[in-house]
């Protein structure tokens, strides 16, 4: 008999991706699931990042000693899924906070979603930019790797999320013959002012 896996502690239900180093990073889409993350995902050791203006997941590598490419990466990612990549010009860079999961620090009272950060916290500027990937059989939206095959781009732009899953889909069926439902463009690209190549 198969043992299901427990749906909170199942990476794929929520914000994932692989570095191009092959390194898992999860977090939350929600401040709900934001908490689960950091229940279910974080180690002291592991690596978080969050953008310095709210409204960011907290993204958190799953390794004791990330790569480079694992940090660029992740705060590229972190960057394009936060409110910062509706609110800064496209010229603009993203500030983004990196510290480790014994810094995080929880009180009473504060909001779903909402932690504290001790000690010090690095900071990266990261340029908000995107590629469409597939990744364990699902689209992704991951920061450029020179390794995979990439299905578009995305970048800061005009469009809505829908009107960008729409015009995604029709150039991954035109350019590539390859079904992909809205749905699943819509998990996974960010939230709205879009641009698709």
């Amino acid at each position: 008999m198969f043992k299901l896996l427990n749906p909170q502690k199942n990476y794929r239900n929520y914000r994932w991706f692989f570095t191009s180093d092959g390194t898992l990073v999860v977090g939350g889409k929600s401040d709900e699931q934001n908490e689960l993350a950091i229940k279910n995902f974080l180690k002291p050791n592991y690596t978080v990042m969050h953008t310095v203006k709210p409204g960011s997941p907290f993204m958190i590598i799953q390794s004791d000693n990330p790569s480079k490419k694992d940090l660029d990466e992740t705060g590229i990612f972190c960057g394009c899924f936060s409110q910062q990549w509706k609110k800064v010009s496209k010229s603009q860079k993203i500030d983004v906070d990196v510290f480790k999961g014994e810094q995080i620090y929880k009180k009473k009272g504060m909001k779903l979603g909402t932690f504290g950060v001790k000690g010090k916290k690095e900071q990266m500027k990261v340029k908000p930019k995107l590629i469409l990937i597939i990744q364990k059989g699902k689209l992704r939206a991951v920061p450029a790797d020179g390794k995979n095959k990439i299905l578009g781009e995305i970048k800061q732009g005009k469009l809505n999320k829908e009107q960008a899953s729409e015009k995604i889909a029709k150039n991954i069926r035109d350019k590539f013959d390859f079904p992909v439902s809205r749905e699943e463009i819509m998990q996974a690209i960010p939230s709205d002012k879009l641009d698709v190549k």
